[in-house]
């Protein structure tokens, strides 16, 4: 059987594939990238992001809600490397969020890593598992659809 090549996507790459920005740029690094198939999102939880000011004070604790948004962002990572969308201007849009769950709390000074699983893809519209861990343990699973939606072909500059 042929090895399938990796690729990682540092911050510059990223931020070249998903028009996310501070503060809802959740992911640092994705790496281990199998086009079409799969990548592993890292996320360094660091005290100073927006969200730990309410969520909650002298607890601080990653929205859940934030947390499936990385998996979603690693995952438009990973159709954009597939697919080549580097400065194309793709946006990616949430269909269905399923089988949600979350079994521990992500807190500052964790590593959160995303590993996603396309399920199925190669149109616009993709299907994932996801599945968060913090030290290899679970902290959150979930599927979920989106559409990803490149620029058209051919229109006023191309």
């Amino acid at each position: 059987m042929a090895e399938t090549q990796t690729t990682d996507a540092d911050i510059g790459l990223i931020q070249r594939i998903i028009p996310h920005r501070y503060p809802f740029l959740l992911i640092d690094r994705v790496r281990d990238i199998v086009p079409h198939k799969s990548g592993v999102g890292i996320k360094n939880v660091t005290f100073n992001e927006p969200h730990f000011q309410g969520h909650f004070p002298g607890q601080p604790v990653m929205p859940g809600v934030t947390i499936v948004e990385a998996m979603a962002q690693t995952a438009a990572v990973v159709v954009g490397v597939s697919l080549d969308l580097a400065d194309k201007g793709m946006n990616t849009y949430f269909m269905a969020i399923d089988k949600v769950k979350f079994r521990r709390m992500v807190v500052p000074g964790d590593v959160l890593e995303l590993a996603v699983e396309v399920k199925r893809g190669g149109g616009k519209i993709w299907k994932f598992a996801g599945r968060g861990t913090v030290d290899g343990e679970l902290a959150c699973e979930a599927e979920f659809t989106a559409m990803m939606d490149p620029p058209a072909k051919g229109g006023a500059d191309g």
